[in-house]
């Protein structure tokens, strides 16, 4: 079966940031994160008996970079077969969108989908957060809707609560630069652990602001949440201000929608930002309060675009 697959990136509340054990990509930090819904990753999967191959939105990929995650697969599944994967975004890779996640989730499923051919069932989805964890650490996440869960140094990820879980509950997501960044997230996160001396300390805080933001979740309270969240993205970016050389994600515009969602709250607007490895801004909020923050932004006059979603469902197969 060669079905598509439709899968959201998971975007981090509480960061993931740093590898514990790198060979087999176990995450130094837990992350509590959301799928967004209305990204996409498409991807379908074919059975060779060549190499395998990785077309992205009509483009051949460096095989070298899916190497770990197929031969990963192939040891678990007990499978010398080869894999064609062809696979398409609806948003911008590689620029701090959270699309690895999304891609190797997708990816997953849809090689689990073609090796084993899913009847009217639901794929194992425990199966497909550790193979794909292989491929990106957030994967894990990715091939489970809602509000998901990746402790540190374990190698798959679980569903905390359904898409269902906070209907109020909204992202806006803002694009400030759909470039590729300069340096992917794997090797500033090497960097990071290898240079940075405020690392260490950020492996301690990152687990008592995970357990802050987990409690702030099961009472549905924006506020506590969205202060552990800017808490959280700001000190995994201190820890690249800190590396040698330092890392630098943020641009003009990134600091102005931050100082923003500032203001909004010092009026009593929850804006609650955060930012992963790349410039593009986030903001978690309550639906009531999104077109306040919409107007805020449209206000600042920035070449930017604006989309806000929801937390998305589990990935499904599209219909034949």
């Amino acid at each position: 079966m060669n079905r598509w697959w439709s899968v959201s990136p998971s975007l981090a509340i509480v960061k993931y940031w740093g590898k514990l054990d790198p060979e087999r990509n176990l995450p130094a930090t837990p992350s509590l994160a959301v799928g967004l819904d209305g990204f996409k990753t498409r991807t379908r999967a074919f059975l060779t008996d060549g190499e395998d191959l990785v077309c992205l939105n009509g483009e051949l990929q460096n095989p070298g970079r899916f190497e770990p995650f197929f031969s990963y697969f192939r040891k678990v599944r007990g499978t010398t077969r080869g894999f064609r994967v062809e696979t398409e975004n609806n948003f911008p890779e590689s620029a701090g969108l959270a699309s690895s996640s999304s891609g190797f989730a997708a990816m997953s499923l849809a090689c689990l989908d073609c090796l084993e051919g899913f009847p009217q069932r639901d794929p194992d989805r425990s199966l497909a957060s550790r193979i794909a964890l292989r491929g990106s650490a957030s994967a894990a996440r990715a091939v489970f809707g809602g509000f998901t869960v990746l402790y540190a140094g374990k190698n798959e990820a679980f569903q905390l609560y359904p898409s269902t879980w906070w209907p109020e509950f909204r992202i806006i997501v803002v694009t400030v630069d759909p470039g590729k960044k300069p340096l992917s997230s794997r090797k500033a996160m090497e960097l990071t652990r290898k240079t940075s001396p405020f690392y260490t300390s950020w492996l301690k805080d990152a687990t008592l602001l995970f357990h802050e933001a987990s409690t702030a979740l099961a009472n549905r309270n924006m506020e506590s949440l969205g202060r552990a969240a800017v808490a959280s993205y700001s000190r995994m970016f201190a820890t690249m201000f800190g590396a040698n050389p330092p890392i630098h994600y943020w641009q003009p515009e990134s600091i102005a929608l931050i100082r923003s969602c500032q203001e909004l709250r010092k009026r009593g607007v929850g804006a609650w930002e955060t930012m992963d490895a790349g410039p593009q801004v986030k903001v978690f909020c309550i639906e009531k309060d999104s077109a306040v923050i919409l107007d805020e932004f449209s206000s600042l006059n920035l070449e930017i675009e604006i989309t806000v979603t929801k937390p998305s469902a589990d990935p499904i197969p599209e219909r034949e």
